[in-house]
């Protein structure tokens, strides 16, 4: 398969409502998106970058100037045909593992698109359908939250996930446990928001009985989260601090973590996020899919690589319109707590050529060669 060139498309969405955590609040998706075109199919990749480096050092108007300087040349000049060749190709640029995610995602699409085969297939799937989690961002107010919160179960998500932050975390945890009972599937997710000092105090989560809480201290501190899991009963899951396979398997063996959630773009693309999963399953480690804030071309991957086996827990893998009023794609509909896997060849789903073109706001192609 000869690559062609990349189109690399910027698309404006509109969230549905304000989403807010602890490092900054949406109300729309600047969302790059990544079109692979080869002389046997064309594919599509999503880069999750957001617009500032706030959740990572990426940010979109970098991912597009590193792709453009330096990612697709060198893809082009090393000869690259297919996607598990594109980490060798890439590797001498450190990090902008969004950015080389992305491209991969494409490659790999257009890849399986010409082959006849899915992209759940390629990665392992062992299950057609996968459950869904919502993540609940902070709120204005507690009764606020409980509307939210109420809404999310009554529309039948199984796992409920709460954004946490020095100010907001225990009264609002125990305002959902004592509306909505022990039996919910709760979670929190503090985005790094507090340091070892605040051990005790997240210590008094323990008495809510919670999957666990994610990444509640900076992304560079594994060994601060291995000291806190010991104060802790409450599983602790990093986000943020997995980057890699190799920075997994430390944090494993730190036991700086109990449970991992695997972003893909956080860790260069789907075929690490396999390896991820691998090492995990091999330790006894459950993991679980992450978002964040995906079209509907993120979303297929997402929930294809949420049917792996070692994904023991429901994902942030939620129907399109938790966040988007109107997807690019044929929307993913919830279906008693759970979204199909899509078993077309490739990613099987591709945007509306309308819909599309009436989000766009701009266009470029790179060449391959």
């Amino acid at each position: 398969m000869k690559i062609e060139g990349f189109e690399l498309r910027r698309i404006a969405m509109p969230l549905v409502s304000p989403f807010r955590t602890s490092f900054g609040t949406q109300t729309a998706r600047d969302i790059l998106l990544v079109k692979a075109v080869t002389d046997a199919a064309s594919g599509w990749g999503e880069c999750v970058t957001l617009p500032d480096p706030i959740y990572s050092p990426e940010y979109t108007e970098g991912a597009v100037d590193v792709m453009k300087r330096f990612l697709i040349p060198a893809l082009a000049a090393a000869g690259v045909s297919d996607a598990p060749a594109m980490a060798e190709a890439l590797k001498k640029f450190k990090s902008h593992r969004m950015a080389k995610g992305a491209l991969e995602m494409a490659v790999l699409d257009a890849e399986l698109r010409a082959e006849g085969r899915s992209f759940a297939r390629e990665l392992g799937s062992v299950h057609d359908r996968v459950p869904c989690g919502v993540s609940v961002g902070i709120m204005d107010s507690i009764p606020q939250l409980l509307d939210a919160v109420g809404g999310y179960l009554d529309a039948g998500y199984v796992r409920i996930k709460l954004k946490i932050e020095p100010g907001w975390d225990i009264e609002p945890v125990r305002a959902v446990r004592e509306r909505f009972g022990d039996d919910v599937l709760l979670q929190v997710d503090a985005n790094t928001a507090y340091t070892l000092r605040d051990a005790r105090h997240l210590a008094k989560l323990d008495e809510f009985d919670l999957l666990l809480i994610e990444q509640p201290l900076e992304e560079e501190d594994m060994l601060g989260h291995a000291d806190l899991a010991k104060v802790v009963k409450t599983p602790i899951c990093l986000d943020e601090t997995i980057t890699s396979a190799q920075t997994a398997a430390a944090a494993i063996r730190l036991d700086a973590t109990q449970v991992i959630n695997i972003k893909p773009g956080r860790v260069g693309g789907y075929l690490e996020a396999r390896r991820i999963h691998d090492l995990a399953a091999a330790h006894g480690v459950p993991v679980w899919c992450g978002g964040m804030v995906e079209s509907g071309i993120g979303r297929a991957a997402n929930v294809a690589l949420a049917s792996l086996p070692g994904f023991t827990l429901p994902g942030d893998v939620s129907a399109s319109d938790r966040f988007y009023a109107t997807d690019i794609t044929p929307p993913f509909v919830m279906r008693d707590g759970h979204l199909d896997v899509p078993q077309g060849a490739g990613l099987g789903v591709e945007p509306v050529p309308e819909i599309l073109d009436e989000l766009t706001t701009s266009v470029e192609w790179v060449p391959a060669a």
